[in-house]
């Protein structure tokens, strides 16, 4: 083979495997960075308090002394109307 062509070979085979080389960093980075998205939404997940609902309509929370008077009434405190 003619010492051109072969050199010619040689640079298109050592750009194709720098290309290749290249994608595959940018195809770890853009891993590493939606890694890192991942693991600050979690944290942010993590840090995410659910507030208090309410038992009642009127906004109320129910407390012990309201287990023991409905169960001492019989009936269901959700079922009165609400003030």
């Amino acid at each position: 083979m003619h010492p051109e062509i072969m050199r010619e070979l040689n640079a298109q085979r050592s750009r194709d495997l720098q290309e290749q080389a290249h994608r595959a960093g940018l195809a770890r980075t853009a891993s590493r960075a939606l890694r890192a998205l991942r693991r600050s939404a979690r944290a942010a997940e993590a840090e995410f308090v659910v507030p208090a609902v309410p038992d009642y309509v009127d906004g109320s929370f129910r407390t012990a002394g309201d287990e023991a008077a409905s169960a001492v009434q019989g009936h269901v405190p959700a079922a009165r109307r609400a003030a």
